[in-house]
C-alpha cells in the first residue's frame, strides 16, 4: 500500500468518524486521518525490513481506518444500532482471518464491544463502533494467534529465484475458461483448444524422488497423470460446518465474479456436471503450458482453471500447480509420495523447503523473461491429493486444511470416457 493510497483511506476513515457533527468535522477528519495514516504507513515503510511483511502496528492501523466506513454505512442503512455494528465487524474481521479459531473469535470481540459501547444506553456513531471493534479484534488476536498466516518469502526477485511458483497471471479481472486462449495471444506460441489426449503432466517419471518411484505406480494412476483428457469425473464435495457461511461469502462476492476456485457447494450443484478438458501452449524450446480448465457441463460456468507444472530440484521431482489471479498467482507446491497399492499422494505438508502455498504478485508491463516477483507464503494452509485404484476403479481425495484442521474434502470418481 502507497502512502498516497493509504493517506486516501485514512482521509475516508476520518470523514466517516466526522459525519453527523458538522461540515467542520467531517473537514477535520478527513485532514486528521488523511495525514495520521499517511504517515503511519511512510514510518512502517521505512521500518520494514527486507523480505517481511510491513510491521504489525501498521497493519492494524490501515485495517481499523478501514473499519470506519463501513460502520457509517451500516449506520445509514439500519439506523444506529451500535450491537449490529459491531458484531457484522467483528465477524467479518473474524471470517478474513480464516482459521477456525479466529472465525469464532471476530463476533465474540463484537459482541464484547458492543456491549461496552452501548453500557448505560450510550449510542455512538457506527464509525466509531467498527473501527473500536477491528482495533480491539486485531490487538487481541495478535496476542493470542502468534504463529503467522501469511509470511513474505521474497521481494521484487527474478521469477528464476522462485522454481517452485508459477509466474504466470491474469491480466483482466476475470479468468474463466478462455484463459489459456488469452495467455497463448500474449506469450505466443501454438495454442490448442481441448488438447487430444492430453494430460496434466508429461510423464509421471518427472515426479521420480526418494520418496516416489513412478515404476511402481498403477498404470491406471499413470495413464490418468499422463492422458488425463481420456476421463471423466464425478465430484462430490464434503464441506464442514463452520466454513460455509464464510466460503458462501467469498463465493458470492470473489470466485464468481472472479471466474476462479468456484468448488460445488453440495452435491445438488455436483449433478450438474464436470466438463474437464487441457488446453495448451506450444512454443519452440519451451516447456509445454498446461492448462487443466474443470467448469459445469450445463453452462460452462469455470470451477478451476490451474495451470500444471512439474520442475525438479536435486534428485526430487515437484508439481506445481498454478491459479491465475489479476496481476498475481496462487501456486500450489506438492511433493509426489507412493501411495498403497501403486497409488500417487500430493501433498504441501513437508519439511523440505518447496512445498507449500504461495500468493506470488507480478510485475505488470514488462517482458515475460524480465518480470520481478513478490511473494508471500501462505503458512498453515495445507493440501492432500490421494489418487489411487479400489477394486478396479479410479478414485481420488482432495483434502484441504488449515493450521490442521479439515474444511473441505472433494471426492472424486474417474471414469475412461465412452469410445464410441
Amino acid at each position: 500500500m502507497g502512502s498516497s493510497f493509504a493517506a486516501a483511506i485514512g482521509a475516508v476513515a476520518g470523514a466517516s468518524l466526522g459525519a453527523g457533527h458538522g461540515r467542520r468535522a467531517v473537514l477535520i477528519g478527513t485532514a486528521t486521518g488523511a495525514a495520521a495514516l499517511g504517515a503511519t504507513d511512510l514510518l512502517a515503510r521505512r521500518m520494514q525490513r527486507p523480505n517481511e511483511i510491513p510491521p504489525l502496528w501498521g497493519r492494524i492501523a490501515a485495517s481499523t481506518a478501514l473499519a470506519a466506513p463501513l460502520g457509517w454505512i451500516i449506520d445509514r442503512a439500519i439506523g444506529r444500532r451500535p450491537m449490529v455494528v459491531a458484531a457484522s465487524t467483528g465477524g467479518l474481521a473474524g471470517a478474513l482471518g480464516v482459521r477456525p479459531q479466529k472465525v469464532a473469535f471476530g463476533p465474540a470481540v463484537g459482541l464484547a464491544v458492543g456491549a461496552m459501547a452501548t453500557w448505560r444506553g450510550r449510542r455512538p456513531a457506527g464509525a466509531a463502533v467498527a473501527a473500536a471493534t477491528m482495533l480491539t479484534y486485531r490487538t487481541a488476536s495478535a496476542a493470542v494467534f502468534r504463529d503467522p498466516q501469511v509470511s513474505l518469502l521474497a521481494d521484487q526477485v527474478p521469477a528464476t529465484d522462485l522454481p517452485f511458483v508459477v509466474p504466470l497471471e491474469a491480466r483482466t479481472r476475470y479468468v474463466g475458461t478462455g484463459y489459456v486462449a488469452d495467455l497463448a495471444r500474449v506469450l505466443g506460441g501454438q495454442y490448442v483448444a481441448d488438447a487430444p489426449d492430453a494430460g496434466i503432466v508429461a510423464s509421471l517419471d518427472q515426479l521420480a524422488g526418494p520418496d516416489f518411484d513412478p515404476a511402481a505406480a498403477h498404470p491406471l494412476v499413470r495413464e490418468f497423470y499422463e492422458h488425463t483428457t481420456r476421463f471423466t469425473l464425478d465430484i462430490v464435495p464434503h464441506w464442514r460446518t463452520w466454513v460455509r457461511p464464510g466460503y458462501l461469502l467469498y463465493r458470492s462476492l470473489v470466485a464468481r465474479p472472479l471466474g476462479q476456485a468456484n468448488v460445488p457447494m453440495n452435491q445438488r450443484e455436483a449433478l450438474r456436471g464436470i466438463r474437464s478438458r487441457i488446453d495448451t501452449i506450444e512454443r519452440p524450446g519451451e516447456l509445454t503450458i498446461r492448462g487443466w480448465i474443470r467448469s459445469f457441463a450445463d453452462t460452462d460456468e469455470p470451477i478451476y482453471v490451474g495451470i500444471y507444472t512439474t520442475y525438479r530440484d536435486g534428485d526430487r521431482g515437484y508439481v506445481s500447480v498454478g491459479f491465475p489471479l489479476p496481476q498475481a498467482n496462487f501456486t500450489a507446491t506438492l511433493l509426489p509420495q507412493a501411495g498403497p497399492k501403486g497409488g500417487l499422494v500430493l501433498t504441501s505438508r513437508s519439511t523440505l523447503r518447496d512445498p507449500g502455498h504461495y500468493l506470488t504478485f507480478i510485475e505488470a508491463d514488462e517482458a515475460p523473461g524480465e518480470r520481478r516477483l513478490t511473494a508471500l507464503s501462505v503458512q498453515g494452509f495445507g493440501e492432500r491429493l490421494d489418487v489411487r485404484v479400489e477394486n478396479g476403479e479410479l478414485i481420488a481425495d482432495h483434502a484441504f486444511d488449515v493450521f490442521r484442521i479439515p474444511f473441505l474434502v472433494l471426492h472424486y470418481r474417474i471414469s475412461r470416457k465412452d469410445s464410441s
